[in-house]
Parts: C-alpha cells; sequence; structure tokens
C-alpha cells in the first residue's frame, strides 16, 4: 500500500447564476496542494498549513473533519498526518474551504485503495463544508471530487449528476480583496420568492442544463441569468453592476457571483474571448481603491488529481 501521496485539490465556482445551490463547476490551475501521509498513530494530525492562517486542530479545521468522517466510517488500523499548502485565500468565493475538505478524503480514499465512490467522497467532505458555512451543501465540494460541471440532484439522499462541459467553455475570475461571510450573504436573501422569479429561475437552469448537453453556447448565453439571488447578494459587492454590464459588453456569455463572494465570475466561448473579458474586469476595479486578482481557467474536468 502507498505510504504517502500528494494531490492538486482545485477551486470551485458554485451558485452558477440559476443554480443557486445545485451547481457548480471546477476551476483549472487555481487551488491547493495536499500532502496526506499514513502514521502508525491512528487519527487525524494537521501538521504543516503553508499560504494562510487555518487551525491545525482537527476537529475545527475543514480537512480534519472531512477525514474524520471518512476514517470513523473505514476504522483503519493506523492514522493519517495532512499538510496543507493552500493557495485559495478563505473567503474568497472561490471554494477555498471546498478544496481543503474534498483534498483530505479524495488522498485517503487513495491510500485506502479507492473503497470509497465519488458521491461517498463528497458526503464525508461535507462534513468538513458544514465548519466553514454552517451548513452542509455540496455543489462547491462536488466540482472538485467529480470535475467538470455537477448539478446536486438531492442532499438526502445524496445524489450528484456529472454533467457535461462543452470544450470551448472558459471560465475568468475577478476576487475583490474584501470580506463576505457565508452567514451574511445567507442572511440577505428573501424567505420567499415571487412565483414569476421561481419560474424563470427553473426554466433558466433547465435549458442551461440542455445547453451543456448540446454545447449550445447562444442558448448558454440565454440561460446564465439570476433572478432568485444574484439581486441581493450583488448588493454586497462594490462595482458589481459596472463589472457585469462591462464583461457583457466585451462577450461574455454570462457573469454571476462565485459562491457567497465577493469573487464574480464570467463564462466565455473560447480562450481570445476570456482574454477580453479579464481585460474588461480589471478596467472596473483598477479606476477603484480596492485591491484585487484576476485568473482565467478553462473548466477543469478532471477534478482533483494526484501529483506524486
Amino acid at each position: 500500500m502507498k505510504k504517502e501521496i500528494r494531490i492538486f485539490s482545485p477551486g470551485t465556482v458554485s451558485n452558477v447564476s440559476c443554480g443557486f445551490d445545485v451547481l457548480g463547476f471546477c476551476l483549472d490551475h487555481i487551488g491547493d496542494e495536499m500532502v496526506v501521509r499514513t502514521t502508525t498513530q491512528k487519527g487525524i494530525s494537521i501538521t504543516k498549513i503553508e499560504g494562510y492562517d487555518l487551525p491545525y486542530e482537527t476537529k475545527k479545521n475543514v480537512a480534519g473533519v472531512s477525514a474524520l468522517a471518512l476514517v470513523n466510517d473505514f476504522q483503519p488500523d493506523f492514522g493519517f498526518e495532512i499538510e496543507i499548502y493552500k493557495r485559495i485565500k478563505p473567503g474568497s468565493g472561490i471554494g477555498s474551504s471546498a478544496a481543503s475538505a474534498a483534498g483530505s478524503v479524495f488522498a485517503i480514499n487513495e491510500l485506502l485503495g479507492k473503497p470509497y465512490n465519488k458521491t461517498q467522497l463528497t458526503q464525508f467532505a461535507m462534513k468538513g463544508e458544514a465548519v466553514a458555512s454552517q451548513s452542509e451543501h455540496a455543489d462547491n465540494l462536488a466540482p472538485a471530487i467529480f470535475g467538470g460541471f455537477v448539478l446536486v440532484k438531492s442532499l438526502k439522499p445524496l445524489e450528484i449528476l456529472n454533467l457535461p462541459t462543452p470544450d470551448e467553455l472558459y471560465a475568468v475570475i475577478i476576487h475583490p480583496q474584501i470580506e463576505i461571510k457565508t452567514a451574511e450573504a445567507r442572511a440577505i436573501l428573501p424567505k420567499e420568492i415571487p412565483m414569476q422569479d421561481a419560474i424563470s429561475q427553473w426554466s433558466n437552469l433547465g435549458s442551461l442544463v440542455h445547453a451543456l448537453h448540446t454545447s449550445d453556447y447562444e442558448l448558454l448565453k440565454r440561460s446564465l441569468y439570476d433572478a432568485v439571488v444574484e439581486p441581493y447578494r450583488s448588493q454586497l459587492i462594490p462595482h458589481f453592476e459596472d463589472v457585469k454590464q462591462a464583461v457583457l459588453d466585451a462577450g461574455a456569455l454570462g457573469f454571476g457571483i462565485s459562491g457567497s463572494g465577493p469573487s464574480m465570475f464570467a463564462i466565455t466561448k473560447g480562450e481570445k474571448s476570456a482574454k477580453m473579458v479579464e481585460i474588461a474586469m480589471r478596467k472596473v476595479y483598477q479606476s477603484s481603491n480596492i485591491q484585487f486578482e484576476t485568473y482565467l481557467s478553462k473548466i477543469n474536468k478532471e477534478g482533483i488529481k494526484t501529483l506524486s
């Protein structure tokens, strides 16, 4: 049995426009690295964290909690230690906690000989994600584990659908260096929504799924609208409407809030269009006093991968 593994655990975009809490996709080249090795002592220990200040205590770290969920189920007669090389800023809205939670269970599963499938790994990872967001959801975790676009059909029982990803799809992310707490972003949402908004939302989600299956980029463009969540959460993000208008004018297929924010994402057809959209994003924030970062990424169809 292999004793040590190094993995790359990618960032993700969740709450994809009309797919609040159910639709996400996986990013490429944006993510964390983790090293997991077996130990003679049972249990989970976190021995190294680089990049950001995160708790070493296993039950307070999302990677530790998800790993414990798996280990408590499998009951091996040995333990694991975890090193985390954090590249995704916590609270960025591009799946920082999800990368940790999904990465630890993926790595341990590999070392154990893959006794669990991807849905089961997502279930374990949800226990860790709940530490960060105070609720169990999978639309940010499942894309890292499954790769590509995923639809969370249900949570109880957990059912994940891996959707096709058209070959020319790219994502462009802008991350303003401000903090938006997930709890705050959820608290601002209405408890009830007008029937017409609900009809519009599930119509868009259905047509978006069809567009992914048929590589229909024009239908994709007409589907990437959020009538339910964006009108409220966008108020928490400076210059949201200005960036949205700029990227749509630059040729983006769609634009929205990544996760709970503050990051925002655009989806484009082709790398050339993605580069133009990135320029448009940067121009808006360069005229503000807010620091920011941008990322250009092809949709990652593989998900978490083994490095060594």
